[in-house]
């Protein structure tokens, strides 16, 4: 082109670009409708009225594997009630509990191989028998104790704290990271009860508050809220909501989900409204948080207890669910979840985290190396806001996105990170920005050198090696 001569414009161009095969099929093909409960036997002659009523779900909420049962028939059959009954022996961290709405969300023509039923109630043959605990496993994984401000106000990050109101749930999961504090005793655990009364712990956590400005966020969790009766949490969350510097507050509720009945209450929802609508007046975000692991938990009763919340202005209703191998460490199994979420309940997809390292976990836990797949398998699939972050919660660091490791020893599988922030138990410690803190993979994951490496530490340590 000369000086003086008129650009030219780009020639035709052919299209090229066209749907092609990938690792998840959208549409989603899952039919969304509610699970017909009549088709179990304890539940034939339930009725609508009583099936949407938060205290029917309640009543009939399965505590013993005799119950379970007698809600499943012979959808529950012998060896697999003897697999159960052997782990609540031997090997459950946390005691059986489960509403019919659970129940319901399950696969019961092959319960064996279900994956609500293999982390809401787990069987001893699916837990690992060469390695069923790291030998860096705890009770209090995250150790949150340690980072008590007051008993139940663990203040872990510099802006942020978390208040557990509670230790008890509507449900109880088989992989609970707060199974040290969270639900009734079982056979190998017993649980650390709070020793200050309720009310006195409330009244502490929230004097804290008022005297720590920095805090702007809290988490009210426990436990879980739905476990608490609509007037108290009302007021715990109206308190924290005359705190001039307390900007956002989450209430964390596996209940959303494990018993949507619950959210769909009159007396709730008129509670939970004043909370939103002085939430908004201050200027303040107030959201939930819930947890979901697979699809088929995703109901239309759940969708509408999630509409109820986001209609009385909520900011959000977001999911953070958990790596569960055999429930769903596959990118078409956390696809479809994310998309059920955002198509069906308008939740958001927000984190998964790695399974926690409490005692009896390893078959349900993932490498670093394997989380780090997942999250750049789901890559570019969904809208960016509503992208998962897959974490890994580093005891005494905090969550990090997975692929934030500092370095990591794939042989004995132990990642190293650090931190950027002190906690009060670190004010004077002046190597707290320079540690590596480990963090460890599953021994079966690593190869026979790794392998070998933990079992040469467990001898040393005077333990008997695995078989």
């Amino acid at each position: 082109m000369t000086e003086h001569s008129a650009p030219e414009r780009p020639g035709h161009r052919e299209t090229k670009a066209h749907a092609s095969e990938q690792v998840f099929h959208y549409p989603l093909e899952r039919e969304f409708v509610e699970p017909d409960w009549t088709r179990l036997p304890g539940y034939r002659e339930v009725t609508r009225e009583q099936w949407e009523s938060a205290q029917w779900q309640r009543a009939h909420s399965v505590k013993n594997l005799v119950e379970l049962k007698r809600a499943f028939g012979d959808f529950l059959d012998d060896d697999l009630y003897e697999d159960i009954l052997r782990d609540q022996q031997e090997r459950a961290t946390m005691s059986m509990l489960l509403p019919p709405q659970m129940l319901n969300t399950m696969q019961v023509d092959d319960l064996r191989s279900d994956r609500v039923r293999r982390y809401m109630a787990p069987a001893y043959s699916e837990r690992r028998i060469d390695w069923p605990n790291h030998p860096m496993a705890s009770r209090d994984s995250l150790h949150e104790a340690d980072m008590w401000a007051v008993e139940g106000l663990t203040h872990r990050y510099p802006t942020k704290v978390l208040a557990e109101l509670l230790s008890t749930c509507p449900q109880y999961c088989g992989h609970c990271t707060r199974m040290d504090l969270v639900g009734n005793d079982t056979p190998q655990f017993l649980k650390y009860k709070f020793e200050i009364k309720q009310q006195e712990r409330w009244d502490a956590m929230l004097d804290y508050l008022r005297r720590t400005p920095s805090v702007r966020d809290v988490v009210v969790s426990g436990g879980d809220v739905a476990n608490l009766p609509i007037k108290r949490l009302e007021s715990f969350v109206s308190q924290l909501l005359d705190i001039g510097n307390i900007r956002d507050i989450r209430l964390a509720t596996k209940g959303l989900m494990g018993i949507p009945q619950h959210f769909l209450q009159t007396e709730v929802l008129e509670g939970l409204e004043r909370l939103a609508t002085k939430a908004n007046d201050r200027g303040v975000d107030l959201a939930v948080h819930t947890h979901v692991n697979t699809a088929q938990q995703i109901t239309p009763l759940v969708a509408r207890a999630v509409k109820a919340l986001l209609d009385m202005g909520f900011r959000d209703v977001r999911n953070q669910g958990v790596l569960l191998r055999g429930v769903n460490t596959t990118p078409a199994d956390l696809l479809e979840l994310c998309f059920t979420l955002l198509d069906h309940a308008k939740v958001m997809p927000y984190y998964f985290y790695m399974c926690d390292m409490i005692p009896n976990s390893e078959h349900w836990r993932t490498s670093v190396a394997e989380a780090q797949d997942l999250q750049h398998a789901i890559m570019g699939f969904l809208p960016g806001f509503a992208t998962p972050r897959v974490v890994c919660d580093v005891p005494f660091v905090g969550k990090r996105w997975v692929h934030q490791v500092e370095e990591y020893d794939r042989i004995n599988g132990i990642s190293y990170w650090t931190k950027n922030y002190r906690t009060g138990i670190e004010y004077d410690d002046p190597e707290a920005l320079e540690r590596r803190y480990p963090y460890y993979d599953p021994i079966y994951t690593l190869p026979e050198e790794g392998q070998d490496y933990w079992r040469s530490q467990q001898v040393h340590e005077g333990e008997l090696a695995p078989a």
